[in-house]
């Protein structure tokens, strides 16, 4: 089948369109706060991973903005020949002592970091052993690989001990989430870590959505249990909590220097620009001098999920600033993140094959810079729609213990278009 022939088969969005719900690239025309304008008109942000509100703080603009002046607007080259600048490396000592680690490395997104160091680290001999409902950019990376792809119940130390013990004294690297990005469960670390011990195998933690809120100062996953000397590498994004674009590796000082010599994510790639590593530096610095952010972010979250549970909505397993709330049709929820917005607050539908058939959900995202009130008018709009409709979302919802697992081999192509959830 010739390219043309295959993107004239795909016809579901156009469908979605035609029905006037249609929810994705919707255009933004301010800068990512608590409110953004969209066709001229105010919209209460409840879509965005700016969970500590740092896009627009002050000193984190300003660090961007010297950034430029300094260095340029990029770095016209790969890290590995003429892309390494000063601030480089002094944005990898950060985040090195940030997650106390001997090294890290820094990506030009978080999801090249999934991709660099899971299709660098793992053996043609070796397992990548995956929760299920692990990133899309970590099934990626262990297609890249030459070791072959495992997963394991989500969340379920006891199916993980089963898959682990069936591969014996293989090579096993185990990946999970810090926070999974849609359920927004935290990862049941010390029970993950204790069978992973027992069986020799290496432990990766995603912590895209746990740096910034998770730990002591917001220094993730790891550290939030107090096991970071049992966790091997620790993967974190910048378009989350540190208000930027990019990503990084931080790990063993000998893990890092393999990467820097065999990563073809990082070697192939250009250098994160100046002024998104400048923001970082400064957004690290503001992680630790205003606390305060994180405990407002704990409050609205409690605040958001209770209200969202005192109108019959199912909001599953979620511990976190991430709250999904189970619709279960597909089109249904396509409507209400359109209707949501037409009310004046922004939302995200996840539906397959991020989520399974059936499942279909509105994630809100909450931030530590949204009021009360603000959270309020959100609840208030809600409210509207599951009278409108009836919602008996609690139906909906299954547990996604009950998720299987499956090898796969690096080369295995999936049934659906995309595997692997989040964003």
């Amino acid at each position: 089948m010739r390219i043309k022939e295959k993107v004239a088969r795909f016809e579901t969005a156009r469908r979605v369109m035609a029905a006037g719900v249609y929810p994705y690239f919707r255009p933004i025309e301010s800068d990512q706060d608590t409110m953004v304008r969209m066709h001229g008109k105010p919209v209460l942000m409840l879509g965005s991973n700016n969970y500590l509100g740092l896009t627009n703080h002050p000193k984190v603009k300003e660090a961007s903005i010297n950034a430029i002046r300094q260095y340029g607007t990029g770095c016209a080259g790969s890290p590995f020949l003429n892309g390494t600048l000063r601030i480089h490396i002094e944005c990898q000592e950060r985040l090195a002592d940030f997650t106390q680690r001997e090294s890290a490395l820094l990506f030009s997104t978080g999801f090249m970091a999934n991709l660099g160091a899971i299709s660098t680290l793992v053996a043609r001999n070796g397992f990548i052993v995956t929760d299920s409902l692990d990133h899309a950019s970590i099934i990626d990376g262990a297609r890249l690989a030459f070791g072959k792809m495992v997963k394991f119940r989500h969340n379920s130390a006891e199916d993980l001990d089963r898959v682990l013990r069936s591969l014996g004294d293989k090579p096993k690297l185990v990946v999970t989430e810090g926070i999974f990005s849609m359920e927004g469960d935290i990862v049941k670390l010390p029970e993950i870590v204790e069978v992973c011990q027992r069986h020799d195998a290496d432990l990766m933690v995603d912590d895209a959505h746990s740096l910034g809120v998770l730990g002591p100062d917001g220094r993730g996953t790891a550290l939030h249990f107090g096991l970071n000397d049992k966790v091997d590498i620790v993967m974190g994004t910048f378009s989350k909590s540190l208000a930027s674009i990019g990503g990084f590796i931080a790990a063993t000082e000998d893990i890092i220097h393999f990467m820097k010599h065999h990563s073809r994510p990082l070697i192939f790639s250009a250098s994160p620009p100046p002024a998104s590593v400048a923001a970082v530096i400064a957004a690290l610095d503001v992680i630790l001098a205003e606390p305060e952010r994180r405990e407002l972010l704990w409050r609205n979250t409690d605040y958001l999920r209770q209200g969202l549970k005192r109108l019959g909505l199912q909001t599953g397993i979620s511990e976190t600033p991430i709250i999904p709330v189970f619709i279960g049709d597909e089109m249904l929820t396509f409507g209400m993140t359109v209707e949501m917005q037409e009310e004046g607050v922004f939302v995200n539908p996840v539906v397959p094959p991020a989520v399974q058939p059936g499942e279909s959900l509105i994630r809100f995202n909450v931030m530590s810079t949204h009021s009360l009130e603000q959270l309020d008018f959100a609840l208030d709009k809600m409210s509207k729609l599951v009278r409108k409709y009836k919602l008996d979302t609690v139906t909906n919802y299954r547990d996604p213990n009950h998720a299987g697992s499956h090898v796969e081999g690096s080369s295995g192509v999936s049934a659906l278009p995309l595997e692997g959830s989040g964003f």
